[in-house]
């Protein structure tokens, strides 16, 4: 169940302890899988459960936290923050301006993991066109707007309707406070990751700033700062999943829900960096596994900046 010993194993090895994890957890075993990327990999379980697809994660004891660039800045990183540096008309060190949005270094033994591959919605609801708590007004405002090419209408904190094909799908929005919705998750036998955890799913333990290096990879297509609109259903380059399999923390507007006594959130900063204007390298710095995680005002979670993802950890067993 850990990472060392997880990977010496054969996939003929861990198919047997996949299918007694489906059978632990009442899911369905899909198929084994290798995933590689960053220099990292792992070939490991797949699994589905109420539509929902779970990768499970082997732990690890590792470093997590940033003070200096293992690598080196690289240059185009750089010169987007000299850059930067000259139009604010200030002189700043890199790795001081970096690490003030770093969390610090530690040492992090993190369990094993069945982790949901996708980000999940928090606050939305859907339903079908004719639910009844739809409100003509707003049923009216719907009829106007698809009668138009446009894909996507939102009531702010009431409704929302997205084209599907040939079909509309409705969803309702409903106010949700963070601790009953911990409390709403664990009823249904999952958690939410720490923040330790979660920079673990992120980075699996990278030295570099980023899972990929010390800077921001400007080859990739970086979603807000590429248009794709040539291929609109192509994922971003840092949505495809990860050397776990999973997709996060591919977009600084989405902030993912973790476990905490307040709310907290990592992966993202709501796009307040974008929104500012400071570029892709400060606009992604919020998606590191390093950086610190953002203890949010108050406990009210927000649909438009706020997703989750379910996990369920597993017990090591105890040797005698």
């Amino acid at each position: 169940m850990l990472r060392p010993q997880f990977d010496r194993l054969s996939p003929e090895e861990k198919r047997p302890i996949m299918e007694r994890l489906a059978a632990q957890y009442r899911l369905d075993f899909v198929r084994m899988e290798h995933f590689g990327r960053w220099g990292q990999h792992c070939t490991t379980g797949i699994f589905k459960k109420d539509g929902r697809e779970f990768v499970f994660v082997p732990g690890d004891t590792v470093i997590l936290g940033w003070e200096q660039f293992a690598a080196g800045l690289n240059q185009e990183s750089r010169e987007e923050l000299e850059y930067l540096f000259r139009e604010w008309e200030m002189e700043r060190d890199p790795t001081e301006l970096i690490g003030e949005s770093m969390a610090p270094v530690r040492r992090a033994a993190i369990g094993p993991m069945l982790v949901g591959r996708e980000l999940e919605e928090i606050n939305w609801e859907p339903v079908k066109l004719d639910d009844p708590r739809l409100r003509p007004e707003w049923l009216e405002d719907f009829r106007q707007f698809a009668l138009t090419d446009r894909n996507s209408l939102t009531l702010v904190g009431r409704a929302r309707f997205e084209r599907d094909g040939d079909s509309w799908q409705a969803s309702l929005y409903h106010e949700v406070d963070y601790p009953d919705f911990q409390n709403r998750l664990q009823k249904q036998g999952f958690s939410l990751p720490t923040a330790d955890e979660w920079a673990y799913l992120c980075g699996g333990g990278c030295r570099t700033l980023f899972p990929w290096g010390d800077g921001l990879d400007y080859s990739m297509r970086l979603h807000w700062f590429e248009d794709m609109d040539e291929d609109e259903n192509r994922p971003y380059d840092m949505e495809e999943p990860n050397f776990f399999g999973l997709s996060i923390a591919y977009d600084p507007y989405m902030r993912e829900v973790v476990q905490a006594d307040r709310l907290t959130t990592c992966g993202g900063d709501g796009g307040c960096n974008i929104c500012g204007g400071l570029g892709p390298f400060l606009g992604f710095l919020p998606c590191s596994p390093h950086c610190k995680p953002e203890v949010q005002e108050d406990n009210a979670l927000n649909g438009n900046y706020d997703f989750y993802r379910p996990i369920v950890r597993i017990p090591l067993e105890k040797k005698d």
